[in-house]
């Protein structure tokens, strides 16, 4: 996103709509009129300034994205959808119901790890550095997730290069896990904890009746639990028989 300097009035009605901080004031020069600008390297091209719908001068406009900066919109801007999967955000179109699709059975669980939050972001470098720490250990990795596209080599978890440093909202690395991978699994995202510059969150997916093992595992390892997240199981058209 940009600010076109010569409508820009300096109102500052845009500043509070950006999710990472990324749009800032400052004078014009020696004089005393303020003009808003946003810092293109901190910007995650989510677009929220502009569907605020705020500046009255409408200075406020995006560019023509090339790659690799797309990638930040792609993985930042509900709005998009992913060309490679056809679908929006950043996980798979199932990706809290995935027991009705298949992707994991029972026996397994599905897991995610989101790296980055609104207000923080993140570096896909950091998603990176969860990848291959994973990919050691094994683990293989959703392929129609749209993170999928990224990698230069999915078996090892290795970015496209140019993309490390480029700045998302956040993105989901999707995966399935069995029982004797799952203490593996939360002690490599334990010590990724403090290597990473942002946060992240983890997500476990099982059938009711098969959670108890999984978040024992979990406790048991030092993750704190919240049971209370997004309840869709069971909801979905019976896919996986």
């Amino acid at each position: 996103m940009r600010i076109d300097q010569e409508k820009c009035v300096g109102c500052e009605r845009c500043v509070s709509y950006c999710p990472v901080g990324a749009i800032h004031v400052r004078k014009d020069g020696g004089k005393t009129k303020k003009r808003s600008w946003i810092d293109e390297d901190e910007c995650v091209e989510c677009g929220v300034c502009l569907r605020a719908n705020v500046c009255k001068p409408e200075a406020i406009y995006l560019p023509e994205l090339g790659w690799p900066r797309i990638v930040r919109r792609a993985f930042s801007d509900p709005m998009v959808e992913h060309k490679e999967t056809g679908v929006p955000g950043r996980g798979t179109e199932e990706m809290k119901t995935n027991e009705v699709t298949g992707r994991f059975k029972r026996g397994s669980w599905g897991m995610a790890v989101e790296v980055g939050r609104p207000g923080v972001g993140a570096r896909l470098k950091d998603l990176e550095t969860i990848a291959m720490a994973l990919a050691e250990k094994g683990i293989l990795f959703e392929p129609k997730n749209p993170v999928m596209f990224l990698f230069e080599d999915p078996k090892t978890g290795k970015l496209k290069p140019e993309l490390r440093e480029e700045k998302v909202l956040s993105a989901i690395i999707e995966f399935v896990v069995k029982p004797h991978q799952l203490k593996d699994v939360f002690e490599v995202l334990r010590k990724a904890s403090e290597r990473v510059e942002t946060v992240f969150s983890v997500d476990l997916i099982s059938f009711p009746d098969e959670k108890e093992f999984a978040l024992g595992v979990a406790r048991e390892m030092g993750f704190p639990v919240y049971p209370n997240g997004k309840v869709n199981l069971g909801l979905g058209r019976v896919l996986n028989r």
